[in-house]
């Protein structure tokens, strides 16, 4: 029972971490504004040409391994998003935007003003690092008073784009932009 618990919470907060984190104390995600992934389109409203150009940014060496990266609410928008023929850009088939895969994280933001919320690009580049495995304690003498045991789990790991070039970010433009 602890293992799982332990194991869908690191998970969660890992995803976070490797998404938004800062690299202070913490691993550099994604999205960070320094190590992470590039700019590839900043645009005011998600169209499906940003869709095309964002594909296009990337250079054709990452774009071979490319896969996408949203959350569920950009899925959904993107699920519904047609050209002006009315040929939808999400493959429905197979799950894919122009025959690259399609990952859902929802650490991901949503589509709205300064945000990045897609990601596309060969994330092999992103590296993690376990510095030290997972750790457990039981604690008995915060909880003793109660007849309880608390546990504390702890782990050390990094992460970091080592090529921010192989991944590309769409950003929403602020409204001073």
């Amino acid at each position: 029972y602890l293992v799982k618990r332990f194991a869908k919470s690191f998970a969660k907060a890992e995803d976070d971490a490797f998404i938004n984190g800062t690299g202070d104390e913490m691993p550099t995600g994604i999205l960070n504004s320094t190590g992470g992934a590039e700019v590839g389109v900043t645009t005011g409203s998600l169209t499906y040409d940003d869709m095309i150009r964002l594909f296009f940014s990337v250079d054709p060496d990452y774009r071979g391994n490319g896969v996408w990266l949203m959350n569920d609410a950009t899925a959904l928008v993107l699920r519904t998003m047609k050209d002006e023929n009315g040929n939808h850009l999400w493959n429905h088939a197979n799950d894919t935007i122009l025959s690259k895969p399609v990952y859902i994280c929802n650490a991901m933001p949503d589509i709205g003003a300064g945000e990045k919320p897609i990601a596309f690009g060969d994330f092999s580049y992103y590296w993690v690092v376990d510095r030290e495995p997972i750790s457990i304690r039981s604690i008995r003498e915060l909880y003793q008073r109660y007849q309880q045991t608390g546990y504390l789990a702890t782990e050390y790991m990094d992460a970091k784009l080592i090529r921010p070039e192989a991944v590309k970010v769409i950003k929403i433009a602020d409204t001073e932009e």
